[in-house]
Order: structure tokens, then C-alpha cells, then sequence
């Protein structure tokens, strides 16, 4: 397996620490609103990225954080806990936030079939693993105390920017738009370890600390929960890309700090979900959530089969056309799957395994998603029987999650249970339980009987731009769409 790593800026061969294991840590959410569909393309990846890595034969010890304190507005440390952020919007305490969004988080998940991680750690339940890490650090000398918080120091560093080719100073504090230097930093680029009450009056959440009252800074929870669950060493870590720095970037500088050894191996970062004015987020208020996409009347799978057809390392285009469009041929594919008959003789193990050794081909290749969606086609059209086709189709989506078999399988019941749908005047006909389509339909058959050809060629035509199709039967007319 070959996977893109955002730290050597280069496509390289996945190893583990340990073969046939891999250790793999996922930044979970900042529980303090609903997750948008923007953030959850990067869970929907990584979810893909999981399930290829079973798929393949390897052990998955997968963890992910809940971030229910510590989490600053500002990238620089600065501004109010986007969870005490959260509490005030809603006039609840900040654990109530936290469970009703982290309940509300793993309901989209399970809308879009994404697997629950092995772990997954509230930042609250770490608290004496951080105090530990922080104390060592300082001991080290890799971390200092000034104005009530505890910084870890960038200086001692070889090497900081570990996922950017830029120049330091495009990524100073100061630079980037809505980031306010702290006078209490040695160095432009130092970050909170540990907040005490001497910065933050209003802090909802707050524990004894060797240095105070306080709470851990978001970065310092990350490395102490995959430290913890983990162990030493990390063989995938996995994020949206703008988590890259400073987030992941800090994450590095004080894990290996405090172990003394390199740390994570492979970084794998999903890219953004733009509108057409740019990247989707809460505060530019292009809130679109799992929940309104049902409102409106989508299958949350049409949208993970949307972010399936294009490359996680791609910018994708969010627009309600281009999700109509994949919301239409994911119904479509659905029906072409449910046309097949599951009971169609033995399944063909020679031609499964051909073409199971395509989709690794392709999805092994830096998680080539859109071109297993194009296998999927394929296998439709493969020279086997519908058995071994829906046998395929079956081993993709052990990866894909697209539901492809339990759809197809309600789409038949559906189309069954609405077949005879309308009989007038001895005149019967069968089609998919639209009632408008089957008066059409009836109309027809009657010009047929009443020998007014012009008008059943009429009504054939106007049907067939609808997509509808119509067959005549000794037993009268069926209709479907195709």
C-alpha cells in the first residue's frame, strides 16, 4: 500500500512499527455544535482509510480524541474555549454541550456508516496524564512558566515546521488573519502546554495544577491519548489538513520532546470542503449538517458516495447540483444493483478475486476512492453471473460502506410490494408505484384498445424523457425507469 505522508511531502510504502499491526490515532471533534459536512469528508476518508487497512489483513488499534475543554478560538492560544463558547450560546453547562454534540456526532456517523473507533477518550477523563507530561517537559527544559501559563519552547527545537515548505516568517504569529501575538511567549511560535486562572477568569473547567488552577491546552491532549492508548509508537496519524499547524505540528514537537524518540510515522490529512466562496465553516455560517441533508431529502450515503468520487488530497466542491448529481446516480447504481438476482447460480471465485486484486490496485494506491467507485461499474458489467457480481460488489463495499447490497435488497422489496399498481376497464399494467406514471401509462394502454396510435406514441415519448421505459406484455404494460 502506497499513502501520500503530508511529513515527507511524498507518496511512500505504509510499514508499521510492528508487522501486521497498525497503531492509528484520529483527531476527533471540538464538541460544541454539530459537526458540518466539510468535517465530516475527513471522517468519512478516514473511516475508508480504516476499513482498506482490515480489508488488507491488518490488526487496527484505531483511537480519537473528544475535545470537550481546551480548544481556543484562535490557533495562537488566545480567545475564550470554543466549549464554554458553546455553553453560553445555549444556556447550558458546558458537559451538557459536550454529550448532547458528542451523541449528535456519532448519530451522523452512524447515518454515514462510519465505524465507531476502538477508543475514543473525552479530554476531561486525561487530566493527570497531562500534568505528568507537562511536568517532564519541563523538566527537560523543553517548557517554561511566564504569565500564569505554561509554554512549551520551540527554540530547543531542530526542526518545526514539519508539514510546511513555506518560510518561517509566512507562518508567524501576527501574519495569519485573526491571530494575536501573546507577550508572554519567548518565541513567536511557542504554545500552551497548561492555562491557569490567571488568563482565563470565565473558564467553566478547571483542575489543580503544579502551576495553578487551570486547564491543558488542545494540543498537549492529542499526544497524552494516543501516548496512553497507543503506546510510543505511532505508525498513522489522520486529520483535516488545516489541523496540520499548528495542531499536528505541536502535537510532534512535544511528543517527541518527551519520549525521545521519533513518534509517528505516517501523516495521512484529508483536504477541505469548499463552497464557491471558499472553505465551509461554522463561523462563515455555511452550516450544512447530516441532519439538513435529510430535511431536504437525501440520503446521507449520496453524500458519502459524493466524497467518494473524488481524492481526498483534491479540494472538493460542495454545491447542491453536484450533490443532486451524485444523489441521482447513486439511486441509479442502487437499481441497477436490485435488477440483479442474488439467487443466479455459484459464485465464480476466479473472477471475485480478480477483480478484488483491481480494487486494491487502485484503492492501495493513496486511497484511490473514485477510481473503486468506477470498479463498481465495472463489476456490473463483468462476464460472470449475477451471483458473482453481486459477490464483488459485496467485498468492495466491506470498504466503500455504501450499503450497496442492504439498498438494492429494500429496493427490490419496494418495487414488489408496488407491482399491479392499476387496472381499468380489463386493461392491467405494472411499473414502480408512482401514480402519476401510472395513469400515463393506463392512458396509453387505452389509446393502444381504442386503436389511437398517435396518442400512445405521444405518451410513450413524453415518458421516455422522463426516464421511464415501458415494455408490453401479453399480460399488459410494465413500466420502469432507467
Amino acid at each position: 500500500m502506497y499513502l501520500y505522508n503530508s511529513a515527507a511531502h511524498k507518496k511512500e510504502e505504509f510499514h508499521t512499527h510492528t508487522p501486521g499491526h497498525v497503531e492509528m490515532y484520529t483527531c476527533g471533534p471540538t464538541v460544541y455544535h454539530f459537526a458540518h459536512i466539510g468535517n465530516l469528508r475527513s471522517y468519512i476518508m478516514e473511516d475508508v482509510l480504516e476499513k482498506y487497512l482490515r480489508y488488507e489483513g491488518y490488526d487496527v488499534n484505531r483511537v480519537m480524541n473528544i475535545t470537550d475543554v481546551g480548544h481556543l478560538a484562535s490557533d495562537a492560544d488566545t480567545g475564550e474555549d470554543k466549549m464554554l463558547k458553546g455553553a453560553k450560546r445555549e444556556h447550558k453547562s458546558v458537559m451538557e454541550i459536550a454529550q448532547f454534540y458528542t451523541d449528535a456526532f456519532f448519530d451522523d456517523c452512524k447515518k454515514l456508516n462510519i465505524k465507531t473507533p476502538d477508543v475514543v477518550q473525552p479530554a476531561t477523563g486525561m487530566i493527570e496524564d497531562y500534568i505528568k507530561v507537562v511536568s517532564a517537559l519541563m523538566d527537560k527544559g523543553y517548557a517554561y512558566f511566564a504569565g500564569g501559563n505554561v509554554y512549551f519552547d520551540t527554540s530547543r527545537l531542530a526542526h518545526y515546521y514539519v508539514f510546511h515548505d513555506h518560510d518561517e516568517a509566512d507562518l508567524a504569529v501576527g501574519v495569519r488573519e485573526g491571530v494575536e501575538e501573546d507577550q508572554n511567549k519567548r518565541n513567536k511560535n511557542d504554545f500552551v502546554l497548561w492555562f491557569t486562572k490567571s488568563k482565563f477568569e470565565d473558564q467553566a473547567l478547571k483542575w489543580d495544577s503544579p502551576w495553578g488552577a487551570g486547564y491543558p491546552g488542545w494540543h498537549i491532549e492529542c499526544s497524552c491519548i494516543s501516548m496512553k492508548y497507543n503506546g510510543e509508537w505511532l505508525d498513522l496519524h489522520c486529520g483535516g489538513v488545516d489541523n496540520a499547524f499548528p495542531h499536528h505540528t505541536n502535537e510532534i514537537a512535544q511528543s517527541e520532546a518527551y519520549l525521545g524518540h521519533p513518534w509517528c510515522a505516517q501523516w495521512f490529512h484529508v483536504h477541505h470542503l469548499n463552497t464557491n466562496s471558499g472553505k465551509m465553516s461554522k463561523s462563515k455560517g455555511e452550516f450544512l449538517t447530516v441532519s439538513l441533508l435529510e430535511e431536504k431529502g437525501y440520503d446521507p450515503l449520496a453524500y458519502r458516495f459524493f466524497c467518494l468520487q473524488s481524492h481526498y488530497r483534491k479540494a472538493l466542491v460542495f454545491s447542491w447540483e453536484n450533490l443532486d448529481n451524485a444523489a441521482t446516480a447513486y439511486q441509479k447504481l442502487i437499481r441497477r444493483i436490485a435488477a440483479l438476482k442474488p439467487g443466479d447460480g455459484a459464485v465464480d471465485e476466479d473472477v471475485v478475486k480478480e477483480y478484488r486484486e483491481k480494487f486494491i490496485q487502485q484503492v492501495g494506491n493513496d486511497l484511490n476512492t473514485a477510481q473503486a467507485v468506477t470498479l463498481l461499474y465495472d463489476a456490473l458489467k463483468a462476464k460472470a453471473n449475477d451471483a458473482t457480481r453481486l459477490a464483488i460488489l459485496a467485498d468492495f463495499d466491506q470498504v466503500l460502506s455504501l450499503s450497496l447490497l442492504p439498498k438494492a435488497a429494500q429496493e427490490r422489496e419496494k418495487q414488489a410490494a408496488q407491482t399491479a399498481t392499476a387496472s381499468s376497464g380489463g386493461i392491467t399494467i405494472q411499473g414502480e408505484g408512482d401514480p402519476a406514471i401510472d395513469a400515463l401509462v393506463l392512458q396509453r394502454a387505452q389509446a393502444k384498445q381504442a386503436k389511437d396510435f398517435a396518442t400512445a406514441d405521444r405518451i410513450r415519448e413524453e415518458l421516455k424523457t422522463q426516464g421511464v421505459e415501458i415494455t408490453d406484455t401479453p399480460g399488459g404494460a410494465v413500466w420502469k425507469r432507467v
